[in-house]
């Protein structure tokens, strides 16, 4: 077991936009989180990483909620934003070294893994280099390494493959494959649905703030009633729904 998520309720202010979610991410699965702009996704996730509060319901990872152990919490999971977030004051290696002290992380041992993920996506040269200097394709990369060099036990990421190019994303499939094999679960919100099915072992699809299906394709298929379905099909008659 890896994040579990119990009849959350939430949004901003008092306006709930997720009603009752509930689902698993265990470890060793790749989830993926579907659904139309607006269904919840992004407002899911924020509940995850504790930057929004729930209304009603629980959030765990391993078994220890936020409010339980706010360091421990967060330092089992690792999260990569849709929209690249760096600090222009700092460069590329003072990010990693300010990963590095904040989940508290081996130097040593943490650094041989940056550095295997730089050279894998072509910052290896680039360690003395400040934000203003990237694309975002490149900011997109950093985030991937700041993220995928820590010891999480959840790694979330949100739209991972905006902005990078087809050798990158070929990149951060095999890097969750790795981290898949070595025993994390990973929650991903995406919209290439091709994708998706290729990589995901099961999904949550989302409508208007409500789980409307959970489980492998397969699942999905006896769910809508679409035998000879793909997740394109399923998240159309979805949508057809709402």
């Amino acid at each position: 077991m890896s994040l579990e998520i119990k009849q959350l309720t939430g949004g901003y202010a008092h306006v709930p936009v997720l009603k009752d979610v509930s689902f698993t991410v265990p470890d060793q699965q790749v989830v993926g989180l579907i659904g139309l702009n607006g269904a919840g996704k992004s407002t899911t996730i924020k509940h995850v990483i504790g930057l929004l509060t729930p209304q009603a319901g629980t959030i765990t990872l391993n078994g220890v909620t936020l409010q339980s152990n706010p360091n421990q919490y967060r330092q089992k999971m690792a999260y990569v934003p849709e929209t690249p977030i760096l600090y222009p004051e700092l460069t590329l290696k003072e990010h990693l070294d300010l990963t590095i002290m904040a989940y508290q992380l081996d130097p040593e041992k943490t650094w041989v893994k940056a550095n295997q993920l730089l050279k894998q996506f072509r910052l290896d040269n680039k360690l003395d280099w400040f934000p203003v200097h990237f694309s975002k394709g490149m900011r997109q990369k950093v985030m991937i390494v700041n993220a995928f060099m820590t010891d999480a036990d959840l790694f979330i990421i949100d739209e991972p493959f905006t902005g990078l190019d087809p050798l990158a994303i070929h990149d951060l499939l095999d890097i969750i494959a790795d981290k898949k094999a070595q025993g994390a679960a990973i929650l991903m919100s995406t919209h290439i649905l091709a994708t998706a099915q290729q990589y995901a072992d099961s999904f949550v699809l989302l409508n208007q703030g409500r789980v409307r299906a959970t489980g492998t394709l397969a699942e999905l298929k006896t769910e809508f009633k679409m035998a000879d379905a793909n997740l394109d099909d399923i998240y159309l008659q979805m949508t057809k729904e709402g």
